[in-house]
């Protein structure tokens, strides 16, 4: 479906484009030579907006629209769940973390569990960042924007790495942030604008008595609900969203770069609030697209419709602008994660080189993950899957050997070298051969079950694993983990941040409660 854009809506996308470059080449340039954590300056402010900006990719506007125009509010729960682990990250991971000084995720398995974790996990971040941050992303996204302008797939895939690529290899870590928190509110405004007027709309026009199927105003669906059923909900949505949020690079990085525990705790404490409201500004207009619009559109398009149908001349280009700004925040989140983690990780283990050295590999790598994602984008579409299938069901895949190690090893003090390097290079060189073949439909169509399903079967087997290895094994050394950022920060500290966190426990239990 293309959007029918005015010479305003050039006008604003324009605008936003020009805003776009300054903020990412021009203001604070060459301030750092840190390209990858910029100084570890960052506030709780810029750490809550950038963190969003990265998860608001493409798919939360389209997918989450798609999902709540063919599903009902059951979508909430992978945006209304994710302050749990949240909450894990920043009281339980994050102090680890920052005591060990580490600069990436896999510095955490090489501090705890020696070199053989450290450079599986080098590797398999690079995989998942390119697959699911990078490759799944471009395609998805510029899948939405060759549609919407009427151009060859390729053509916009190439485009947007083209802009995410040149202000993150010349600005890096802090150009990401700056231009994060400028994408955050264009999404934010232009989301929230969309849904008044859909609820203007459907209360105008009485549409709101319109029937809809059951079960679409609940959060849990039953075990009939062979996609979305509360079992699928509540056990397969933690696995992967442990190592989304505690054991991801390209989200963890915001919080690596944070000034001190505080700001990063406070950081995401925010950014939990923030996924309080967007079920509302992103699944809900999907909900009310199919109320208004369910005879002349698909859920795929329902995002595209509503903008179309509802917004005025200016504002579609402002809907446009935030299109594209959720997909070009996420592609230079993972730009810079990728060029992080292989500089650091991989160059640095076979040489050494100083601030202006790494600062020239990190450029070039960034360049070359952009070619490389190019690629994995155009493989998407040999796929014959939906968006929403592609980018989650390749996290849920994933992220299972992570989830598992990660875990056990914040609160399980018996996992061990041997259990810690037999799930990762056993569990995930299944997970990788297990992704491929779904992603792929191998060996036929039908064969695997619901992606978030297949992570909790996949999840159950490795965290059995590791421990019967455990304890069939002899205990590791014990190595000095004790987060002492915690007892240096004080308890006034703790406190304040356990309230907040316990504020929003109480708030999602009534919302759970009215839509259960």
């Amino acid at each position: 479906m293309n959007m029918s854009l005015t010479g305003v809506d050039g006008v604003v996308l324009v605008l936003y484009i020009i805003a776009l470059f300054v903020l990412g080449f021009f203001l604070g340039r060459n301030r750092e030579q840190d390209i990858f954590l910029g100084g570890r300056s960052l506030r709780w402010w810029q750490i809550g907006f950038s963190m969003f900006s990265a998860n608001a990719g493409p798919m939360m506007l389209i997918g989450m629209s798609s999902l709540g125009f063919s599903q009902g509010v059951v979508g909430a729960n992978f945006e209304w769940l994710a302050w749990i682990f949240l909450l894990l990250l920043a009281m339980f991971f994050l102090p680890r973390y920052l005591s060990a000084g580490i600069s990436t995720i896999p510095q955490y398995l090489l501090h705890r569990y020696g070199k053989s974790a450290y450079n599986f996990l080098v590797i398999y971040s690079l995989v998942s960042i390119l697959v699911v941050w990078l490759g799944s992303a471009l395609y998805a996204g510029g899948l939405v924007i060759s549609q919407v302008l009427g151009c060859p797939l390729m053509y916009a895939v190439a485009l947007i790495a083209l802009i995410a690529t040149s202000y993150t290899a010349v600005g890096g870590f802090r150009a990401v942030v700056r231009t994060g928190i400028f994408q955050s509110v264009i999404i934010i405004v232009s989301s929230l604008i969309l849904t008044v007027l859909a609820f203007n709309s459907m209360m105008k026009t009485g549409a709101v008595h319109h029937e809809v199927p059951q079960n679409f105003w609940k959060l849990l669906h039953g075990a009939d609900d062979r996609e979305y059923s509360w079992m699928a909900i509540l056990a397969g949505y933690p696995v992967v969203a442990i190592y989304y949020w505690c054991a991801d690079q390209t989200i963890v990085q915001k919080l690596l770069g944070a000034k001190d525990l505080r700001e990063g705790q406070y950081g995401a404490l925010f950014i939990a609030a923030l996924k309080m409201i967007t079920p509302l500004i992103f699944l809900l207009p999907g909900i009310i697209c199919f109320i208004l619009y369910r005879d002349i559109t698909t859920a795929d398009n329902a995002y595209i419709t509503l903008v179309q149908q509802l917004m005025p001349d200016g504002f579609r280009g402002l809907c446009l602008a935030a299109l594209i700004a959720a997909l070009i925040d996420t592609v230079s989140s993972g730009l810079n994660s990728f060029s992080t983690v292989f500089t650091l990780d991989v160059v640095g283990q076979f040489r050494t080189t100083d601030d202006a050295g790494r600062l020239r590999t990190g450029r070039w790598v960034t360049v070359l993950a952009a070619l490389l994602a190019i690629g994995i984008a155009a493989l998407f579409l040999f796929s014959g899957k939906g968006l929403f299938e592609i980018t989650q069901g390749m996290v849920s895949i994933l992220a299972p050997p992570l989830s598992v190690v990660f875990l056990a090893s914040i609160f399980w003090k018996r996992t061990n070298t041997p259990a810690v390097v037999t799930v990762l290079y056993g569990g995930g060189s299944v997970c990788l051969l297990v992704g491929v073949c779904y992603l792929l439909n191998y060996p036929y169509k039908g064969f695997w079950p619901h992606f978030l399903l297949l992570s909790v079967y996949l999840f159950m087997g490795l965290a059995l694993l590791i421990m019967v290895v455990s304890l069939l094994t002899a205990p590791s050394p014990v190595t000095d983990d004790k987060p002492v950022f915690v007892s240096a920060a004080g308890n006034r500290l703790s406190r304040r941040v356990w309230a907040g966190w316990a504020v929003l426990a109480v708030v999602m239990l009534i919302i759970y409660l009215l839509l259960k």
